[in-house]
């Protein structure tokens, strides 16, 4: 199991991004030092869905926007699902 993991540590999600057709709400902490925030703007930038919206956490790490994301991304969902249930 191991060895499956290692390979799967080398896929960047910009790589998939340009497929994308699913609404997406992207979060980055500007002070992330897990995932630079320069590579969550990429993939944000080549997100091909329609619907996408990121958040940007000035001095947030690699946790984000912690409660407060999770709250705009329960909006996030409701607003899809009112939009495909109207």
């Amino acid at each position: 199991m191991e060895p499956a993991f290692t390979t799967l540590s080398y896929f960047d999600g910009l790589n998939f991004a340009a497929r994308a057709s699913a609404p997406a709400l992207f979060s980055v902490g500007l002070m992330d030092t897990v995932c630079p925030p320069s590579t969550v703007f990429a993939a944000f930038r080549h997100w091909a869905a329609d619907r996408k919206e990121i958040a940007t956490w000035e001095f947030n790490g690699h946790e984000g926007g912690g409660p407060d994301q999770t709250l705009r991304a329960i909006a996030f969902i409701g607003d899809i699902v009112s939009a495909v249930t109207t």
